[in-house]
């Protein structure tokens, strides 16, 4: 009697633990590397993404959705702690003499997925420190600059038979433009990493410079029409290795259990847009696939940031832990919804890139009215190497600092104010600064108590930057 008791105990313990671990469904999370919001379904009638342009029509894809800091270093910690770097301590790039790193004490996305029974993998880029922090327990390899390999690599953790459900965080290097030597050679890759035998399994995507769409914050030139030309055929190498991912996760009969989640780091790598408060440099891609959502094909006019991707992928696990340092909120309920309420607000926090490049940005951004504050504002915007070595620029720079670099002057854009208050409604290229003018004084002082809260909420050193210098 007791062996039967006991056996029948262990049945019922064994089938509670595979519901728990039911419940706590497959996650992808898949992050490009300086891609704006181009592709067929952001509205680019040119580029061809027919994989992402897929995704969107089987889930929600966000028009308003922000990075906190356009730095891949600083925002990929956002993006695994769900806390803004200026609260983690990853203030800027962990590589090379770089050296910036979260605290130890800080919890990552997938440590707490681990507590909660996942098998967790990278594979890609990783930009993060330290590893005990931000720990997987599976690295796989794979080329950065071929996600058609990447996702190929990453099928036998994807296909492995367990009773737990798996986390795969998957980073390309694609479309980051190259160091800071400008490439010329026909015969290596350019600038975007683009070979001129291409990539095994890939097809090559060759635009028309002629054909591509060059963003109103970009100089019209056949300089940056190239360099257009070369980011559009990266960002397709890109789609084409997430369609195999999409393609793997099916044969593994995992697809119809598995969150997925497609986003960018941050915004384009040309200046005006990375290392920028900018829109084109925090305005980035978001398109999630809730596999459990009834409603689908929906775009979502929430305002959502990378500091809510943790605590959403830790919501649908069912791993939100009761009590943490995490900053974000989740946003999983509301995929389903083209307007929810209480969407209408985000923040960023920008300090550093380069370790050279000391120039910290405060912003809120309501939906009509966005607030920058340049604390360091009597320093000239620093230049990212790659940024400012960029034909883009050059051609413009070269021909002085009265020229225009897209709305601004070249003078304009290095040199800027304390403060920076756009109206996005009647002004989205943020071209004409309202923070001087009297008709707007009520909405700056609204906006700079907004901001004064929000650095107090998240413990944010430069709070203190309001009371001297």
């Amino acid at each position: 009697m007791r062996i039967h008791r006991f056996c029948t105990s262990l049945v019922i313990l064994l089938l509670m633990t595979l519901s728990t671990f039911a419940a706590k469904r497959n996650v992808v999370l898949f992050v490009t590397d300086d891609q704006g919001k181009d592709a067929g379904c952001y509205g680019n009638p040119v580029i061809k993404t027919p994989n992402m342009d897929a995704l969107a029509a089987d889930g929600t894809i966000f028009d308003k959705a922000y990075a906190t800091t356009a730095s891949c270093s600083a925002s990929r910690s956002v993006i695994l702690t769900g806390i803004f770097n200026h609260a983690n301590g990853h203030y800027g790039h962990q590589h090379s003499y770089h050296k910036f790193s979260a605290y130890d004490s800080v919890k990552s996305l997938p440590v707490y997925l681990e507590a909660a029974g996942y098998r967790t993998a990278r594979i890609g880029k990783y930009h993060v420190a330290p590893e005990e922090v931000f720990k997987f327990e599976t690295v796989l390899k794979g080329n950065g600059r071929n996600a058609f390999e990447m996702a190929n690599k990453s099928m036998p953790f994807i296909s492995e038979k367990s009773v737990k459900p798996f986390f795969l965080y998957i980073c390309t290097t694609d479309p980051h433009r190259g160091g800071g030597v400008v490439q010329t050679n026909p015969n290596k890759p350019d600038a975007f990493g683009n070979k001129p035998e291409g990539y095994p399994g890939v097809t090559k995507t060759v635009y028309d410079e002629a054909k591509v769409i060059v963003p109103p914050f970009l100089p019209e030139s056949p300089a940056c029409r190239a360099e257009l030309a070369q980011y559009y055929q990266s960002v397709s190498r890109i789609d084409q290795g997430f369609g195999q991912l999409i393609k793997n996760l099916k044969e593994a009969g995992v697809y119809d259990d598995t969150l997925i989640l497609y986003i960018s780091d941050h915004g384009i790598a040309f200046p005006g847009g990375k290392t920028t408060t900018y829109e084109p440099g925090l305005n980035a891609p978001c398109i999630v696939r809730n596999p459990y959502q009834d409603k689908r094909g929906l775009r979502s006019q929430a305002m959502v940031s990378w500091i809510d991707l943790t605590p959403t992928i830790l919501d649908f696990a069912n791993a939100m832990p009761k009590k943490s340092a995490i900053q974000g909120k989740s946003f999983l309920s509301i995929l389903d919804q083209e307007y929810p309420k209480g969407w209408d607000e985000v923040f960023a926090s920008h300090t550093f890139h380069e370790i050279t490049m000391y120039y910290p940005m405060r912003v809120v951004h309501s939906g009509k009215y966005k607030l920058i504050w340049n604390i360091a504002h009597p320093l000239p915007y620093p230049f990212a190497s790659d940024l400012w070595a960029a034909p883009t620029f050059q051609n413009e720079y070269k021909k002085g600092l009265d020229s225009y670099y897209g709305k601004r002057t070249i003078k304009d854009y290095i040199h800027r104010p304390q403060f920076e208050l756009f109206n996005l409604e009647s002004d989205p290229d943020e071209a004409n600064n309202l923070a001087e003018v009297e008709k707007y004084a009520d909405v700056m002082t609204e906006m700079k108590e907004k901001l004064k809260a929000f650095q107090k909420r998240t413990k944010d050193p430069w709070i203190m930057k309001w009371n001297y210098e």
